[in-house]
Order: C-alpha cells, then sequence, then structure tokens
C-alpha cells in the first residue's frame, strides 16, 4: 500500500535514513524539522500517516499529538529517546497509535507504517481517491498523474505542487502559498523554485505551453488551476 507519509524529525540523518526507507516501500515521504512545520503541512496537505518525533524544536512531538487529536485520526507513528515506560504511556495517552524508542531498526519501522496503514485502510465506500479537474487526473496514492488520458512523469515538486491545486481548483495561490506546500520537496525553495516548476508542469499538461489552458498565470497574484 503506498501512501503519502509525512515524517517530523529534527536529526537530518534520521529523517533521510526513514525518508530512503519508506521511499523504497513505495511511500511518497515528505521532512519536516519541527513540530510547528508538521502542523502546517497537516493543515495544508493532510498526509496519510505521520512519524513523529517527541524531541523537536519550537513545537514538540506530544504537544503535535495533543493538537492533531483534537479533531483528527490521522495515523501516527512516535519516536523518541526516551525510554521510561511513563514516557510511553503518556504518548499512547496522548493518542499516537505506535511508539519505537531509538535507536530503531528502519526496517521495523517501515513494517510498523504498513501495519498501521493496513489498519486504517479506507473501507470499500470511500470515494475515488484521484483528483479531478477536467481531463487532468491526479492520483495521490499512487503518484500518478495523467493528461487527456496520456501519462505525465513529474518529479516529487512538481506532483506536489500539481496535488496542492487539484485538490481546490479554481482557487489562486500566491508563490508563498506555494513554497509553505513545497517545504519538504526542494532543499533550497524560492519563488524562482515555484516558477520553474511552473513552467515545466505547463510543458508536460498543456496542449500549447506558450498559452495554457489548465495551469493560468493570475498577474499579480500567482496560479491557479482552471477548474473549467
Amino acid at each position: 500500500m503506498c501512501a503519502y507519509v509525512l515524517v517530523a524529525e529534527d536529526d537530518p540523518k534520521q529523517a533521510e535514513l526513514v525518508r530512503r526507507y519508506l521511499e523504497h516501500e513505495g511511500h511518497a515521504v515528505v521532512v519536516v524539522g519541527d513540530g510547528r512545520a508538521a502542523l502546517e503541512e497537516i493543515r495544508h496537505n493532510p498526509p496519510d500517516l505521520v512519524v513523529l518525533d517527541v524531541m523537536m524544536p519550537r513545537v514538540d512531538g506530544l504537544d503535535v499529538c495533543r493538537i492533531l487529536r483534537r479533531d483528527s485520526e490521522l495515523p501516527v507513528l512516535m519516536l523518541t529517546a526516551r525510554t521510561g515506560e511513563d514516557d510511553l504511556l503518556l504518548g499512547l495517552d496522548l493518542g499516537a497509535d505506535d511508539y519505537m524508542t531509538k535507536p530503531y531498526s528502519p526496517r521495523e519501522l517501515a513494517a510498523r507504517v504498513r501495519t498501521l496503514l493496513r489498519r486504517n485502510r479506507p473501507s470499500a465506500k470511500t470515494p475515488d481517491p484521484v483528483l479531478r479537474v477536467g481531463n487532468l487526473h491526479v492520483d495521490p496514492v499512487r503518484h500518478e498523474v495523467r493528461a487527456d488520458g496520456r501519462p505525465v512523469t513529474c518529479t516529487p515538486g512538481e506532483f506536489h505542487l500539481l496535488r496542492t491545486m487539484a485538490a481546490e481548483p479554481g482557487r489562486v495561490f500566491t508563490r508563498e502559498m506555494l513554497l509553505r506546500h513545497l517545504h519538504g520537496f526542494d532543499s533550497y525553495v524560492t519563488a524562482r523554485t515555484v516558477d520553474v516548476h511552473v513552467m515545466n508542469l505547463r510543458r508536460k499538461i498543456e496542449s500549447d505551453p506558450r498559452r495554457p489552458a489548465r495551469l493560468v498565470t493570475v498577474y499579480g497574484i500567482g496560479y491557479k488551476l482552471a477548474d473549467a
């Protein structure tokens, strides 16, 4: 089962290790380095599961979990260097679905992610998750894009930007909004990065990239994915 997984971990080496193992499993992975960034990403682009480190700057993992559980059943796998039973029970009491202590086996972590995703698999009655904007189809689960029936190959950043806009067709996104959504895909993300992604996407999804009809510019503001 492929999914969109958010990894909130402030240790770059640990984060990269988890990313590699989860991507090897076929998941789309976004990494953030603090709790506030995790909450922002969850609010703007809800993942299928969160791998959440307890000890993080700005907002720690326990507070992130506490905030999430106010109105969300998003699966949470907690990671911590604390080994005391009280810490484990606190994490579970706050609503974490599973808990691993450091050091941990990345293979075991990937296995536990699989288990949590199976446990939370949507029923057969769940609506089709594919985002459809006219003849443009974006499948967040399979990480696939089709334009007029033909497959489109996208980089992770391009896909994430397109998915964000396809979820709200017709909405105008400023560059600053798209920059926040791209956090985790591009190491040195700038407004120019957004423009380059848009230019590349137009080459892939537009009949005439010089006269875009799908991914259009709203002058002085930003971009939108036309819903007509």
